[in-house]
């Protein structure tokens, strides 16, 4: 019998049989194994080199653009979810924030991670308290200042924002001043470490509640901030919660004061909660 003829299979004692012996299929000339000639593999290569090689600036272009687009991308979801520039205007919060400062805002205060006493806030001026934004002087390109700003590569310097630190939370009862001239939250005086010490404050006296919903807002430069005491024929003088847009958390700008802002929480650790 010719040796390439399958043979009829033997029982196993598991009562499987074992498959017939299949011949090996002879090796094709042409088929995936086959060799290519050294000269056509140059060729090919050579030909895919000179398409990736004839034009070096459209590949540079090309990934520069990649970069960019990659880079605006990233910038926009960070400004939305996460940090948003900001540019200070005025001395109100001297000496903690000086004029021109650009600060970075995070977005995730007062939610989802909670606002504590002492933090410096940016809120929406929804109240009235700065006057009318003059109108924008429109240039050849606005339109390139416009779109960084709101994709985030450039701070917010609209001005109808406000920076404030935050001296009272919803429930709290805060009062200026006591016997010695502190103020007092929910019965307890406070050493306000932040404050400008370049001038006394002077005494404005108030006794409020802070509702629900709502924080009550100083300057850290007193004598020189229209801050909730100046407003308090307007809604109490409180802030919205939902008019927040963050904690103030860096200062980025100018290179000599980059540094993390301080929510001072020794100032505050013996304030009980309120009731």
């Amino acid at each position: 019998m010719p040796e390439n003829h399958a043979r009829k299979p033997e029982p196993r004692h598991d009562g499987a049989s074992e498959p017939a012996a299949v011949p090996a299929a002879p090796a094709s000339s042409d088929g995936p194994e086959a060799a290519v000639p050294v000269h056509r593999r140059s060729r090919k290569v050579s030909k895919a080199a000179g398409k990736s090689a004839g034009n070096p600036l459209l590949g540079w272009l090309k990934e520069i653009a990649t970069v960019v687009v990659i880079a605006v991308v990233l910038s926009f979801l960070i400004k939305t979810f996460l940090f948003r520039a900001f540019f200070i205007p005025s001395e109100s919060m001297v000496n903690t924030l000086d004029v021109d400062d650009r600060i970075f805002v995070n977005l995730l205060v007062p939610e989802p991670f909670a606002l504590s006493r002492g933090d410096v806030v940016v809120f929406r001026d929804t109240k009235g308290w700065l006057p009318p934004a003059p109108a924008k002087t429109q240039g050849p390109f606005t339109w390139v200042q416009d779109g960084l700003t709101f994709v985030g590569l450039l701070p917010d310097n609209s001005e109808q924002h406000l920076v404030k630190r935050v001296i009272g939370l919803p429930g709290d009862h805060v009062v200026c001043c006591d016997a010695g001239g502190k103020l007092t939250i929910n019965g307890t005086a406070v050493d306000e470490a932040y404050i400008n010490p370049a001038e006394v404050p002077q005494v404005r006296n108030f006794d409020v509640t802070v509702p629900e919903g709502k924080v009550w807002v100083m300057g850290d430069n007193r004598n020189h901030s229209a801050d909730s005491r100046a407003h308090m024929e307007t809604d109490g003088g409180f802030v919205d919660l939902k008019d927040l847009e963050g904690k103030a958390a860096v200062i980025a700008w100018p290179l000599n004061r980059i540094k993390t802002l301080d929510n001072y929480p020794d100032v505050f650790k013996n304030v009980p909660a309120a009731h």
